[in-house]
């Protein structure tokens, strides 16, 4: 079975990978922080939204960067952006804070005293401004008992608190603390729904951010179900890992390794060199059937390209 593949952008990589990602399935690319795997997704994403397709980015760690993806030649109007761990509170009222009246807060007018060289105020209308501030700030609370009279004991009231879940905030937006587990539910979630749905080229599902041991918990038959779900709506799913996940789900398996700085300067920083291996690549197209007796010559499975930077320009 030979399927449909879609460019990624990279001339290196999809002579490599004899045309591109595969169309109906599972794509995983795997590496380390700063390897490359974002700017690939990038690539990969703008070719299928050029072909005019629309695409989907699951953030589960909540670190897409839409200018990036813009610069990177993503149509932003076709992308549908999913961000994980972000919760919306708008119906909530804003917490009441003791706020003193809007007389305290404007300042009043310089007096011109003995140091002004003119005359002020008498210092006993001063004092009972003074106090009439004080008492207008005190007004509402109960006055304290003098000491030869009888006091009342009065039991202490029981204060209840909300959960933190429930408590109210004046910013119409926060970012909720979400544990790892409860992050990739509801990317996983998001996925279901998007394959569902259908009409999606392509589907980046980004747990790069995610360790390692959270991701590895994910069953394996979750990802066997994106795999059927991505041949029924041909559409290529790409995920983005630290580890290997999906198994023998994912047909296409690229590892990155750490990206190289690119010295072409001395001192002004122009860019990365990423190097992908191809570690799995199922249903290839081979050139003929017929198996010769010597074993064949491997075919190169490393690519290597650059990624610079915005102000070192074209080269």
């Amino acid at each position: 079975m030979v399927r449909p593949v879609v460019s990624s952008g990279i001339e290196s990589l999809d002579s490599v990978l004899k045309g591109g990602f595969p169309v109906g399935a599972v794509s995983e690319v795997t590496g380390p922080d700063c390897s490359g795997r974002t700017s690939l997704a990038h690539s990969l994403v703008a070719r299928v939204i050029e072909s005019g397709k629309v695409a989907a980015w699951i953030d589960v760690s909540d670190s897409f960067d839409a200018a990036s993806a813009a610069a990177a030649g993503i149509d932003l109007r076709r992308l549908l952006w999913v961000r994980c761990g972000v919760t919306e509170i708008s119906h909530l009222e804003p917490v009441r804070e003791f706020a003193l009246p809007d007389a305290y807060l404007i300042p009043s007018k310089p007096k011109r005293g003995l140091h002004g060289g003119g005359h002020g105020t008498h210092p006993r209308q001063e004092a009972k401004g003074l106090s009439n501030a004080v008492s207008g700030l005190l007004q509402g609370e109960p006055l304290s008992p003098r000491c030869a009279e009888s006091q009342r004991k009065l039991r202490p009231t029981q204060v209840t608190c909300a959960p933190a879940s429930r408590l109210a905030i004046s910013a119409p937006q926060r970012r909720s603390v979400l544990s790892p587990y409860e992050r990739i539910e509801q990317g996983l979630k998001s996925a279901d729904l998007i394959l569902q749905a259908g009409g999606f080229g392509a589907i980046v599902l980004d747990l790069g951010g995610i360790a390692p041991e959270f991701v590895s918990r994910v069953e394996l038959g979750m990802w066997h179900r994106y795999r059927v779900a991505a041949e029924r709506t041909q559409s290529s799913i790409i995920l983005l890992t630290q580890h290997v996940s999906a198994k023998s789900s994912a047909e296409l398996l690229l590892r990155l390794h750490p990206a190289e700085m690119v010295l072409n300067e001395a001192t002004v920083f122009t860019g990365t060199q990423p190097r992908a291996e191809v570690a799995r690549h199922r249903f290839q197209e081979r050139g003929s059937n017929v198996l010769p007796i010597r074993k064949p010559p491997q075919n190169a499975n490393i690519a290597c390209w650059q990624n610079r930077t915005s102000w070192a320009g074209q080269r």
